[in-house]
């Protein structure tokens, strides 16, 4: 095994004379499954490319790093980031952070905002005749027509702003191989009109690449957008719709100008197999040498934690993973699990503990339909919201057996969970028995084992109303599993903290509901520390709901907290423990004529 060459110099030493796909990375390269870049890499080559990795190149002086390798054979790739960059850059007040977790040292400024923009550009200018490629988190959001809240404006597909000649959309993989597969065969790149997850941009008045198989659905106009936010709003409901479904049948089209953008539909949802590929190419699982000395944050956060399975169907209306990976749970193999923590064992800064062992949830592996019939015409955005479908199997016997099998691997010591717990899923009326009895040996051997500490959970808000649009469960469920949580602890004589996530200025929520969620939280004897103001990002429910002033899916007002005076009021609710905001809180509450919360929160009677 050796790491991905970087420069000229590594190039050479390979013995190749030429490069057949040239990959430009946002982040730093750390060769782990974790990081968007190197499963990018590794995945081409394995179809028996010859492909070199450019990270963080200076787009700001002559271009050198553009100019170093060359011109590659079949084409160039443009992976953003593991993360989106604006969410990267900027804070939910859009002030720019001060530093960069993917990058050396934590160093802010190492690339631009929008890389797949700026990238794209300039590799179109420096060659104009080499396609490029354009993939990842930033690129699958940014597909259509969607608002962006750095600039508080509507953009067009980034296939139309970066100039790309084609665009990756979700988990990249099987598009890549597929892809690569048929260039080695000397297929013209301009012939890859029909590859699924795939976007184009072509003349509006040429015909549609035909495929017979796949239906066409148009959706708005970008213009037409631009001018009607009900008709912005009723595109999503198609493209998450469209997107989450078992297997894709349709393409969307979408014209901006004289060009329409064709999106192509996904694959059918991976087998263990499709998904234990990507995991089991061969990582070093470290940076490169290039970064000697120097901390990468970001791996520093992953390097000993293991991802168990990819996608997610909660649908939490302000979440990207579903547009990204899925709605559908697609697990890997114990094999390849307990064959990559034992090659963590082997790492130089291997201690012995296992820091996760999850994913975009910590407890929905192997999980699916007990009838997979009914899962490939179902449309439903989320699993478990309203409320659990009961065709849902939520057996956690799977992941129990996994965690002791893991536990049993020579040199671990300790495995923490440090995905965030459904725990609406272990609180599931509509279960089996069996089922539930799996929850409950899940939820007692979590709380005592897998825990270092403190126990984080995402009950987001406390007010029905809020959570309804959220799609999160009830807050009557968080009483009960606190509830489970402090017997777990009395019973193994623990003295662990439950550390709940909160989000203010969510579409829906007033300040009322942040009044009665100060409330509730004190009554549980919470100090809130995590927290975060509601951020829009492209390709979600919530973002929609706060351009466009309406639900996608009633098209009814909904209303949200937009300017900084608005969510700052908000905000403070959280900190009504605080001194200095004891007077601005009070006088809010009065305002609203909310006197007995005056009371609850400050023990004290409040004059009318």
């Amino acid at each position: 095994m050796a790491f991905l060459p970087t420069t000229k110099k590594e190039v050479e030493e390979l013995g190749w004379d030429e490069l057949d796909v040239i990959l430009f990375s946002g982040d730093a390269y750390i060769d782990h499954p974790s990081m968007a870049a190197a499963v990018v890499g590794r995945t081409i080559e394995s179809t028996g490319l010859r492909v070199a990795i450019v990270p963080q190149p200076n787009w700001r002086d002559d271009l050198r790093d553009f100019k170093k390798l060359g011109r590659p054979r079949l084409f160039f790739a443009v992976s953003p980031g593991a993360m989106d960059s604006m969410v990267n850059h900027y804070t939910a007040a859009r002030r720019k952070r001060s530093d960069d977790a993917y990058t050396p040292e934590g160093r802010s400024g190492a690339r631009p905002d929008y890389p797949s923009i700026v990238y794209t550009q300039i590799l179109k200018k420096l060659y104009p005749d080499v396609p490029v490629v354009v993939g990842g988190i930033e690129a699958s959001l940014r597909r259509v027509t969607h608002y962006d809240y750095w600039q508080d404006k509507l953009r067009p597909s980034i296939i139309v702003d970066s100039g790309a000649d084609m665009l990756l959309w979700g988990m990249g993989e099987r598009t890549l191989v597929e892809m690569c597969t048929l260039l080695k065969k000397g297929v013209p790149f301009k012939s890859l009109t029909t590859v699924r997850q795939t976007v184009l941009l072509q003349d509006g008045d040429a015909p549609l690449p035909k495929n017979k198989n796949w239906e066409t659905i148009e959706l708005a106009s970008h213009e037409t957008c631009l001018k009607d936010k009900i008709a912005y709003a009723s595109n999503f409901k198609i493209v998450e719709e469209q997107s989450n479904l078992y297997e894709g049948a349709a393409r969307l089209i979408q014209r901006v100008g004289d060009k329409v953008v064709i999106i192509n539909p996904q694959y059918p949802v991976p087998t263990q197999k499709e998904v234990d590929f990507g995991f089991d190419l061969p990582y070093e699982r470290l940076p490169h040498p290039r970064y000697k000395g120097k901390e990468i944050p970001a791996y520093e956060m992953i390097k000993h934690s293991v991802c168990i399975h990819r996608g997610c169907f909660g649908g939490c209306a302000f979440c990207t993973i579903s547009a990204h990976q899925g709605k559908f749970i697609s697990s890997r193999s114990e094999k390849s699990i307990l064959k990559e923590v034992e090659e963590l064992t082997k790492l130089p800064s291997w201690r012995g503990n296992l820091s996760d062992l999850g994913g975009p949830s910590a407890n929905m592996y192997q999980l699916g339909g007990r009838d997979l019939s009914r899962c490939k015409i179902c449309k439903r955005p989320s699993c478990i919201a309203p409320s659990i479908c009961p065709n849902l199997n939520t057996d956690h016997t799977p992941l129990l057996e996994l965690y002791k099998k893991v536990a049993k691997i020579e040199g671990v010591k300790k495995i923490f969970i440090g995905s965030g717990v459904r725990y609406d899923m272990l609180l599931n009326d509509k279960a089996t028995d069996a089922e539930k009895k799996s929850h409950m040996c899940y939820a007692e051997a979590l709380i005592s084992k897998h825990v270092s500490g403190r126990l984080k959970v995402a009950p987001e808000h406390t007010e029905d109303a809020v959570l309804g649009i959220m799609r999160k469960p009830s807050f009557s469920l968080f009483y009960k599993f606190k509830k489970i949580f402090d017997e777990v602890n009395k019973k193994h004589g623990l003295k662990q903290q439950l550390i709940p996530y909160f989000i203010s200025s969510h579409p829906g929520c007033t300040d009322a509901d942040m009044a009665e969620l100060a409330v509730k939280t004190k009554e549980l004897d919470f100090r809130l520390e995590q927290v975060q103001d509601f951020t829009p990002t492209p390709m979600t429910v919530s973002t929609e709901i706060y351009y466009s002033g309406v639900h996608p899916y009633t098209l009814k007002p909904v209303y949200t907290a937009k300017t900084p005076e608005q969510k700052q009021r908000q905000r403070m609710f959280f900190f009504w423990y605080k001194p200095e905001y004891k007077a601005q809180i009070m006088g809010a509450l009065k305002k609203m004529g909310k006197y007995g919360l005056v009371e609850k929160l400050f023990a004290g009677k409040a004059r009318k």
